[in-house]
C-alpha cells in the first residue's frame, strides 16, 4: 500500500467523520485564590474521562476530551489535604474515595454541580445545579457551537448569604433544605415527587434570586437547562473574583426553617456574561415544558428527581440522542467510503 493511498484514506476519514463522533472537550479553569480539586463522575454504564479527580492550583487550567454521548457531572472539592501517596480527604465536595481520584464515587453534599449530557451529532444538554446545596461559585461556558449555547452557573458567594440553619462550619458550604430538614416537600419525594406537587420553597427561591440560571430545586427546569450543538465547554471556578469563603460570616439568621416566601429574582446575575441569544430569565426564547428528569443514583440528595439524567417525558427523543443514531451510522459511512477508495485503488494497480 503506497503512501499516496494512505494519505488519501486518512483525509477521507477526516472529511466524513462528524465532530460529534469525538464528543466535546472540557477545560477546567481555577480563578480562585486557593487550590481546587475537581471531581468527575460519569453516569452509570458510561465511559470515563481520563481522570476522575485531580489537583488544579490557582491560576491553572486542564482539559479533557470526552467521548461522544458522554454524560456525567463535575464539581470542585475544597480544603483538601492529601499526603505524598495521594491519600486524604476534602472539607467540601469530598467523594469518599480517600484519594485524589474519585474512582467512580460522587460528591458528598453540599456541593455545586455542573451536569452534562452530550449529544451524538445533536444537542448537548447542560446545567449548574444547587439541588445538592452549594460549596463554591462556578460557571459553564460553551464555545464553537451552534444554538442557544448560553453561559450558566452561579458567581455569587452563597456561603456568605447562607441562613444559619443551612450553613456548614464557618461558612464553608450551604446545605439544601432537603439535606438540612429531610422533609418530602423540600426533597420532592413521596407525595411531592411531581412538578404539580413539589413547588419552590423559600430556600430554593433564595438560591434562585442569587443565581437565576442555576437549578434551585428538582423541578426548576424552564430557566435552568441549556442546550448547544457541537461546542466545547469551559468550567470555571470562582469566575468573577477570588472567593471570599474564608471571610467569617457575621450575619445572624433564625435557627429554624423559614416560612413565607421571597420574590424570585429576574435580573442578570452579577458577574455572569450571558450570550446575546434572546434568552431571558423568564424563559423567553426557550421552553422546556417537555422535559422530565429521572433520579440520579449518585445525587447525595433525598430527591428522587434530581436533574442529572435528562430524559423526555415519553422517553424517546433525548434518549435517542444519548444512545445516538449518528454514532452508529457514521462508522457505516466511513466503511462504505473506504470500500469505494479501495475499489478505485485496485483499478490503477
Amino acid at each position: 500500500m503506497d503512501l499516496h493511498f494512505i494519505s488519501s484514506l486518512a483525509l477521507l476519514v477526516l472529511l466524513v467523520t462528524p465532530k460529534g463522533l469525538y464528543g466535546a472537550s472540557f477545560t477546567f479553569v481555577n480563578r480562585c485564590d486557593y487550590t481546587v480539586w475537581p471531581g468527575i463522575l460519569a453516569n452509570a454504564g458510561g465511559p470515563r474521562l481520563d481522570s476522575t479527580g485531580f489537583e488544579l492550583p490557582k491560576g491553572s487550567s486542564r482539559s479533557f476530551q470526552a467521548p461522544t454521548g458522554w454524560s456525567g457531572r463535575f464539581w470542585g472539592r475544597t480544603g483538601c489535604k492529601f499526603d505524598g501517596s495521594g491519600s486524604g480527604t476534602c472539607l467540601t465536595g469530598d467523594c469518599g474515595s480517600g484519594q485524589v481520584e474519585c474512582n467512580g464515587l460522587g460528591a458528598a453534599p453540599p456541593v455545586t454541580l455542573a451536569e452534562f449530557t452530550l449529544g451524538t451529532g445533536g444537542q448537548d444538554f447542560y446545567d449548574v445545579s444547587l439541588v445538592d446545596g452549594y460549596n463554591m461559585p462556578m460557571i459553564v461556558e460553551g464555545s464553537g457551537g451552534s444554538g442557544l449555547c448560553a453561559s450558566t452557573g452561579c458567581t455569587t458567594d452563597l456561603n456568605r448569604k447562607c441562613p444559619s440553619e443551612l450553613r456548614v462550619g464557618h461558612g464553608d458550604a450551604c446545605r439544601s433544605a432537603c439535606e438540612a430538614f429531610g422533609s418530602p416537600e423540600y426533597c420532592c419525594s413521596g407525595a411531592y415527587n411531581t412538578p404539580a406537587t413539589c413547588k419552590p420553597s423559600v430556600y430554593s427561591e433564595m438560591f434562585k434570586a442569587a443565581c437565576p440560571r442555576s437549578y434551585s430545586y428538582a423541578y426548576d427546569d424552564a430557566t435552568s437547562t441549556f442546550t448547544c450543538t457541537g461546542a466545547d465547554y469551559t468550567v470555571t471556578f470562582c469566575p468573577s473574583s477570588p472567593s471570599q469563603k474564608s471571610t467569617p460570616v457575621t450575619e445572624t439568621t433564625p435557627s429554624t426553617p423559614m416560612t413565607g416566601s421571597t420574590s424570585q429574582g429576574s435580573g442578570s446575575e452579577p458577574g455572569l456574561t450571558y450570550s446575546d441569544n434572546g434568552y431571558g430569565y423568564s424563559g423567553s426564547g426557550y421552553t422546556s415544558s417537555s422535559y422530565g428528569y429521572s433520579g440520579s443514583e449518585d445525587s447525595g440528595s433525598d430527591s428522587s428527581t434530581e436533574p442529572g439524567q435528562t430524559m423526555l417525558t415519553d422517553g424517546s427523543w433525548l434518549a435517542g440522542l444519548a444512545m445516538g443514531d449518528s454514532a452508529t451510522t457514521a462508522p457505516c459511512i466511513i466503511l462504505y467510503a473506504v470500500s469505494l477508495l479501495f475499489s478505485c485503488h485496485q483499478l490503477y494497480l
